[in-house]
This record gives structure tokens, C-alpha cells and sequence, in this order.
């Protein structure tokens, strides 16, 4: 049987600089799944080719047996993979709450039911889950960076998602906004809902340099280094590795 979502020997080239090479991984439909690899070791190459901002020169990616290889990032979306990005752009002069309702025109979510035609109501659920929806009439430029990271966790999860890729969802936060934004992704994974037709949570991808929060809600670990998969496993087994710790610090323990 197919994995639910599966990289297959990708390959993207930037003149003669090979950023992500030959890489091949799968993620299950019930799984919290971390990518994690030292500075320019390809992690956003990969996830921008897996959300069809960049289009690899090789490899293929499917989502629920469909190939979805070099698709338009909309058309990713329609297909139930959506993502956040690690530099975070917001209408800032629009509402919040109107920076999340861009994401309720979707096609794949009108299909959900006629209750998601209250565009205001969808996008306020959303709000709700990730925290911030006391503030959804101000600007999005009133938000500080944190609830900015959490903002975009909102814009893609009211597309209803089964498969969500986040990058570097911690970046720039504090100890206590990283801790409230890791609980949000882990009751969303399990299954918690923010609208009356959500069912179960989306698998998840998590690209993350803060290793110590990151292994504590994810099942499995991906380890990208130079562009190549060097070690895949728990987060018990690669925090121990020897091939990580190398590419990391050379030091026997990786974290805290």
C-alpha cells in the first residue's frame, strides 16, 4: 500500500549547486514528522519544492497516490497539503481576521459544507485555536511576532489541510510563546477542532532549529545535511547518532 505522503529521489539544482539531492522519505497519515539538519543543509529548498514554489529538477511527491510534482502552490493546496513559511508575510493593513477569511475562498474548503459560507465564522474558529482571535478586528501590524507565527498557522489551517508543513513555526519566539504554539500544533495533529466539520488533525512536517521543543511533540526525525538524508529515525535514536551529532556540534550530546 502507498505511503500517505512520499518524496521520491527529488533533486534540485541551483546552477552547479546541488541543494537537495536524491532525497526520498515518506510521512504516514498519523504521524508529527521533523526535519531538522546545520544551516544550508537544504531544508527550505526541499520544502519549497514540496509546496511547488520551487519545481525540482528530478524525484517525484505524492499526496494520497497523486503526484503532485511542480504543481502550482494553489493547486497543492487544493489537493490537501498547506504550509507556513519561516519569514512570515501578512496583509498587514488588512484585519487579522481578514488575513485568515483570504484562506476560507479556498475551493477545496466551499466543498466542506454550507456552513463554511459564514466566511467570518470559519476564520474566526481558527483564530480561536491558535489564540488570538480577542484580536481578530486590529491590523495584522499590531501583532507582535509571535502571534504573527501563529497567524500563519491560522491562514493555513482553515484550508483544512491533511497534510501541514511548517516552517520554522518557533523561529523568533519566547520560551513561553514557543510552548503555547508547540501545544496548538500538537491538538491540532490529535484531532482538535477548530470548526464544526474538522474531523481528524493533519499529518505534520516540522522543519525547526529549537531541537529541544521540537522532540517533544514529534514521533519521527528526518536529518537533512548538504542536501542528502543522513539519518531517519525517533527522536530517542537521533539525538544518540553519531552521524548527527557530527554534523551538528561533534559533541556526544545534541540536546538539553
Amino acid at each position: 500500500m502507498a505511503a500517505f505522503f512520499e518524496v521520491e529521489n527529488l533533486t534540485k539544482r541551483f546552477g552547479g549547486l546541488v541543494a537537495i539531492n536524491d532525497v526520498s522519505f515518506t510521512i504516514e497519515r498519523d504521524e508529527m514528522v521533523g526535519l531538522i539538519g546545520p544551516n544550508g543543509s537544504g531544508k527550505t529548498t526541499l520544502v519549497r519544492c514540496l509546496m511547488g514554489i520551487l519545481k525540482p529538477e528530478s524525484g517525484k511527491v505524492r499526496l494520497n497516490g497523486a503526484e503532485i510534482t511542480g504543481k502550482r502552490p494553489w493547486t497543492i493546496v487544493q489537493q490537501g497539503l498547506a504550509g507556513t513559511f519561516q519569514v512570515v508575510k501578512p496583509f498587514r493593513r488588512l484585519p487579522i481576521i481578514a488575513n485568515v477569511m483570504v484562506g476560507c475562498y479556498c475551493p477545496r474548503v466551499s466543498k466542506r459544507g454550507e456552513w463554511v459560507k459564514s466566511v467570518p465564522v470559519k476564520a474566526l474558529d481558527a483564530l480561536e485555536f491558535v489564540g488570538i482571535a480577542d484580536r481578530a478586528l486590529e491590523p495584522a501590524s499590531t501583532l507582535s511576532h509571535g502571534d504573527l507565527k501563529r497567524l500563519e498557522v491560522a491562514r493555513a489551517i482553515v484550508t483544512e489541510p491533511e497534510l501541514l508543513i511548517l516552517d520554522e513555526p518557533f523561529g523568533g519566539l519566547n520560551p513561553a510563546e514557543t510552548e503555547l504554539v508547540a501545544k496548538s500544533m500538537k491538538r491540532l495533529h490529535k484531532g482538535g477542532r477548530f470548526g464544526r466539520l474538522h474531523s481528524e488533525g493533519p499529518a505534520m512536517l516540522i522543519i525547526e532549529h529549537k531541537l529541544s521543543e521540537l522532540m517533544k511533540i514529534i514521533d519521527r526525525v528526518i536529518v537533512l545535511n548538504f542536501g542528502q538524508i543522513i539519518a531517519q529515525g525517533t527522536p530517542q535514536e537521533i539525538v544518540k547518532n553519531p552521524t548527527v551529532i557530527e554534523a551538528y556540534t561533534g559533541k556526544e550530546v545534541l540536546i538539553a
